[in-house]
Order: structure tokens, then sequence, then C-alpha cells
């Protein structure tokens, strides 16, 4: 912190009276990247966990980017992800911030609920004879 004879001293020199720290203008300047919140989270890791169960995914892994978090689901993890599970909030006035895209780059569903995004991983009632 700057005593009142420093500041006054500098402003006899035509000096500012406070430096920018360059460091702090770039973090004010630079976007959060985009996450999922712990209740998003918590919905996503309960079909993961499911799936795991059955036997479906083996792996998993979440970036968060700039413009949108994903949730990525792997048979292998040497493998493209069979599933992702976007947040895009650019996204989320028109067509809805969640979407689940295929492998082959297909978006199966898309939402502005998460719960109601995630029920296509839940099975359909099979009739057994």
């Amino acid at each position: 912190m700057t005593d009142g004879a420093d500041t006054s001293s500098r402003r006899e020199r035509g000096e500012p009276a406070t430096t920018v720290d360059l460091a702090e203008i770039r973090r004010r300047n630079t976007p959060e990247p985009v996450t999922f919140q712990r209740r998003e989270l918590d919905l996503i890791l309960r079909i993961y966990g499911r799936m795991v169960a059955d036997g479906h995914w083996r792996d998993y892994a979440i970036d968060h980017l700039r413009d949108r978090a994903v949730f990525s689901a792997f048979r292998r993890t040497s493998e493209v992800p069979l599933y992702r599970i976007e947040k895009d909030p650019s996204r989320a006035r028109k067509q809805g911030a969640f979407a689940i895209i295929s492998a082959a780059g297909l978006v199966l569903k898309r939402g502005h609920d998460l719960a109601i995004v995630l029920r296509y991983f839940d099975k359909t009632p099979r009739l057994v004879r």
C-alpha cells in the first residue's frame, strides 16, 4: 500500500497514482469456463453409475471449455465417447442448454431441463412373453 507522500511525489513527476496489474486485467477480460453445477453433475453421475452397473460404460471425462461443458461417456478408454452430454449456455434461450450427442455427432435429445434430457437413457418397458 502506498502512503500519502509517495502518491504526491508521483503526481509531481506525472506518473499515475496507482499501478495496473496486467494479470488482474487478463483475469477480468478472460471469460470463466462453463461448468456443470453440483445438481447437474449429480444427475449425470447417477446415470453414469447405472450404465456402469449395467456394463454399458466404463470410463468418463469432463471438459470445461470456454463456450460449453462436456461430459463424455466411454465404453473403453481408448475409443471415442459413446455419448456426450453437453451444456452450452449460448443455446439456452433457443433450443435448450443441454444436449445428448452420439458418437457419430448426431444430437439425440436437446432441452432446457437436464433431468428431462437424461430420460433418454431410461429403459423403456418391454412386454415379455
